[in-house]
């Protein structure tokens, strides 16, 4: 069966992230169909919005857009009628649904969820210690993380990491490596929530090798010897268990959907040291 595709416009008057991110996770529920994705960032004066309407206009299709300004929404509606684009003032529905419960109403404020406040240079400050902390560098300082990520090679603790730093949470990845003991810092801290992630041996085989392959490395190792992958696999659960670490198993978990459940634990675990 072959896969069909339409031409998917994204028009924001900020970064688009919210555009892309909503349209992506819609579309990827039909199987079969892909986007062509054309995508308008920072589209803010009537110029601008020309250049995206002339692209319309070449290629019609379904119009997605995030445009406080309302003559700008209003001249695209009028081209996207004109082409018969289909067409979806994704925020509307949320603003009024808000207005109707609130009794106020919203201030055309472009891109206003990546105003400097406080939370954005939190997570910037949580980048950074990231950065910082990847794959066991700095372990003197692992008091001072939000979250600690403890896993053999290829678990995804740097992707996780970066993904929870973007959250706003300092996170520090630290590789469980056979015959080298983790940092003893591990042993007496409290403020982090420490997580272990693991995944089946056939997994981390696989994409072990894959490095390998991408390094054109020899893969005559116990790196990717299956009984020796499994026996790195259960000497870390039995860390885990032995410190009573919560467990994520990340085999069919996306990163997004690991970061989900490591900040659900974190809330639980925030309030318990608040509480002591």
């Amino acid at each position: 069966m072959g896969r069909s595709y339409f031409h998917l416009h994204l028009v924001s008057d900020s970064t688009g992230e919210t555009l892309i991110t909503v349209a992506r996770a819609a579309v990827a529920q039909y199987e079969g169909i892909a986007a062509i994705e054309h995508v308008y960032p920072l589209v803010r004066s009537t110029t601008q919005l020309e250049r995206v309407l002339s692209e319309i206009e070449a290629a019609p299709g379904i119009v997605l857009y995030t445009l406080v300004d309302q003559e700008l929404a209003g001249r695209l509606e009028e081209v996207c009628r004109a082409t018969g684009s289909p067409h979806l003032s994704v925020l509307a529905p949320v603003h009024s649904l808000l207005s109707s419960y609130l009794g106020a109403h919203s201030t055309a404020r472009p891109g206003a969820q990546h105003m400097l406040n406080a939370e954005y240079f939190k997570r910037i400050d949580a980048m950074n210690f990231t950065l910082l902390h990847d794959d066991g560098h700095l372990p003197h300082d692992l008091e001072e993380a939000d979250v600690i990520l403890l896993g053999v090679s290829r678990t995804s603790k740097t992707p996780t990491a970066i993904y929870l730093a973007n959250r706003g949470l300092k996170t520090a990845n630290v590789p469980l490596v056979p015959g080298v003991p983790p940092p003893p810092v591990l042993e007496t801290t409290r403020k982090p929530l420490v997580v272990g992630l693991v995944a089946s041996p056939e997994r981390i085989v696989q994409i072990r090798q894959n490095r390998l392959l991408s390094l054109n490395a020899d893969d005559d190792t116990a790196y990717v010897d299956r009984e020796a992958v499994a026996e790195e696999i259960a000497a870390s659960r039995r860390l885990f268990a032995r410190h009573g670490w919560p467990v994520i198993d990340v085999t069919r978990r996306s990163i997004e959907e690991t970061a989900a459940a490591i900040i659900d634990l974190y809330r639980d675990h925030r309030l318990r040291f608040i509480a002591e």
